[in-house]
């Protein structure tokens, strides 16, 4: 890299950690402050901040490979996430969670459970899992930075002391990981979302940069003579049916291993578990925490729809502008690694060969970003159910906030340490989205879903269901590693089904008081009528939500709204105007039927 190049990078890490430095005394205060920045901050700063953490880099390499094999296809397979679960947050979630006033996802349960047995084990449940997946989210991080610096950084960081032996592509995760868990643990929420918001600026302007550079450089004839029949269509059947074997042999190798032949078979399977995963809520982590750190019910809905909002359009010009140079410009060479092609490098070598100076440091400083908004996002939401639902909840309620903040850096520390342990042994990064997405999502759906919908659902059952799921999780990829994604989510999703429901009708309900304070408070729809008939008795004047088709609805149309804000830029940058203007079109309509049938009628 140059010299400039190198400045800029490094002058954004100065920067970032000068930041953390300046607020620390703010976020120190107590854990409201340190985890959810005192619940002051704006709700379009936690939407940026938001939309900003999601911008990771370790997905946008992997998403470069998926449009470099899938074309627009690709805009699919994050349904497996599913991307829309932000489009339920933002009808009608959002508004639900937080108007329980909490700080974490498992002090939530409290208000669902009450305080007894089951609520205490459903507690715990919660806690483990959120652990499971922030120290999954740092692993996964780990392997991604790593294979991004060492194609870019001059230095060969290599240690290697005989029984020790540390690769350069894990120095310099070591050492960027190191850079960020400083600036997080001394200023908190307040040092993330603030050094996020300048990091969603920083990556906005590189994907710009990057989509008008591939524009001018790479014609639509070109491109042309590089994919194979189907790759510019969204539409599919049964079977993916792109033939690489005449242009790119290799790649149906790939193809095998992701499992995405049968493309009819895994979107049922995606849209399904989309639907259930969207219902049951953000998972224990940071974008739940975002919701938690609002200033209304109003504010969280808002917040949720700005990440989408802002993030999709400028993320897909990236996306496929470098996934573009990488089938125009293609060199195997580049591409190798010990274990053989590897499509995740990609985005570093197309950075590498074709960005020029100055604009390179500026898109290495945004992606550098955007891994660290990432990283950070998760640090500072994991060690909050460790200090605020172990420590203080179970070995020491009358601890200071004093104390409890000082507990808090080192909860930081010791996840960090912990997600690069297990990061080490990563090989893949879409083996580790595969997982989390497939695997331990599925064993979190059934029992997030039951807690808002049914009354009768209770402690004992969220918690049997919460942890057959998660123990299914982690069992059946060693059980069964040559098995596919369609293959083990209905297994796990059988198992943490069965778990909840015989925790559930094994054990009596909830006391009527914690469920119509619960329902009085939340006002979800659902299997409610033996709980509303109970509070109308004492408050007659209650009314119950009846929302339920126009959310379903609002939901719907949310989804096509969220995916037109992917497919314009990448109809863009290929030159296929047409399909352009036309979701543009379709933007248009939904933003206006959204204004008036979710915007107009939202409250707290």
């Amino acid at each position: 890299m140059h010299i400039i190049d190198i400045a800029i990078i490094v002058g954004y890490l100065v920067f970032t950690i000068l930041i953390g430095f300046l607020i620390s005394k703010r976020a120190s205060k107590n854990l409201d402050s340190y985890f959810l920045g005192g619940r002051t901050l704006p709700w379009y700063l936690l939407g940026l901040s938001n939309a900003s953490g999601q911008f990771d880099i370790s997905g946008t390499m992997m998403m470069v490979a998926w449009m470099f094999v899938y074309g627009m296809k690709s805009l699919w397979i994050p349904w497996l996430w599913p991307v829309w679960n932000q489009i339920f947050l933002m009808i009608f979630l959002a508004v639900w969670l937080r108007r329980s006033n909490v700080l974490t996802g498992a002090e939530w349960l409290k208000t669902r459970f009450g305080e007894g047995r089951g609520a205490t084990l459903s507690h715990i449940s919660v806690v483990v899992f959120a652990l499971v997946a922030v120290i999954g989210f740092i692993a996964y991080a780990f392997e991604g930075i790593g294979k991004f610096a060492t194609t870019f950084l001059p230095w060969d960081l290599s240690l290697d002391m005989g029984s020790l032996a540390i690769s350069s592509e894990n120095m310099y995760a070591l050492l960027i990981m190191g850079i960020t868990t400083l600036y997080v643990i001394k200023g908190g929420m307040y040092s993330v979302v603030i050094t996020e918001v300048l990091q969603f600026l920083i990556m906005t302007v590189a994907s710009i940069t990057i989509g008008v550079i591939v524009i001018k450089m790479i014609s639509p004839e070109q491109v042309n003579a590089v994919i194979p029949d189907g790759w510019k269509s969204l539409w599919f059947g049964w079977k993916l049916e792109l033939d690489w074997s005449s242009l790119r042999p290799e790649v149906l190798s790939k193809i095998k291993t992701d499992g995405y032949e049968l493309f009819g078979a895994f979107m049922m399977m995606a849209i399904f578990r989309g639907i259930l995963v969207s219902i049951a809520g953000p998972v224990p982590g940071y974008d739940m925490q975002r919701v938690l750190a609002t200033r209304s019910p109003k504010e969280a809905a808002l917040m949720s729809g700005t990440v989408s909002l802002v993030l999709y359009f400028p993320r897909y010009l990236m996306i496929t502008g470098l996934a573009l140079i990488g089938l125009v410009f293609f060199n195997a060479d580049e591409l190798m690694t010990g274990k053989g092609l590897d499509f995740e490098k990609i985005l570093p070598y197309a950075l590498n060969n074709f960005i020029p100076v100055g604009l390179l440091g500026l898109v290495l400083a945004g992606l550098i970003a955007a891994f660290m908004s990432t990283f950070a996002a998760n640090v500072n939401s994991g060690p909050a159910y460790i200090v605020n639902d172990i420590y203080k909840r179970f070995i020491n309620p009358e601890a200071s906030q004093k104390k409890l903040v000082h507990l808090s850096y080192w909860a930081s520390f010791a996840v960090v340490v912990t997600g690069i342990i297990f990061g080490f042994f990563i090989s893949s990064i879409n083996d580790v989205f595969i997982w989390i997405t497939g695997a331990l999502f599925g064993g979190y759906a059934v029992s997030n879903v039951l807690k808002w919908v049914w009354w009768r659902f209770n402690g004992y059952g969220f918690f049997w269901g919460m942890v057959s799921g998660l123990a299914a999780s982690l069992i059946l990829p060693k059980a069964m590693p040559d098995a596919s994604f369609l293959t083990t989510f209905p297994i796990i999703f059988s198992i943490s089904t069965l778990g909840s429901f015989l925790g559930c009708f094994l054990t009596k309900p909830e006391d009527d008081d914690i469920l119509i304070r619960f329902y009085k408070n939340v006002r979800p729809w659902g299997f409610w009528k033996p709980v509303y008939k109970k509070l109308i008795e004492i408050d007659p004047g209650f009314k119950r939500n009846t929302a339920f088709g126009r959310d379903m609805l609002n939901s719907l149309v949310g989804i096509i709204w969220q995916m037109s804000l992917t497919i314009m830029p990448v109809a863009l940058v290929i030159r296929e105007y047409g399909m352009m203007w036309a979701f543009v079109g379709v933007f248009v309509i939904t933003s206006v039927i959204l204004k008036f049938n979710w915007f107009d009628k939202l409250e707290d």
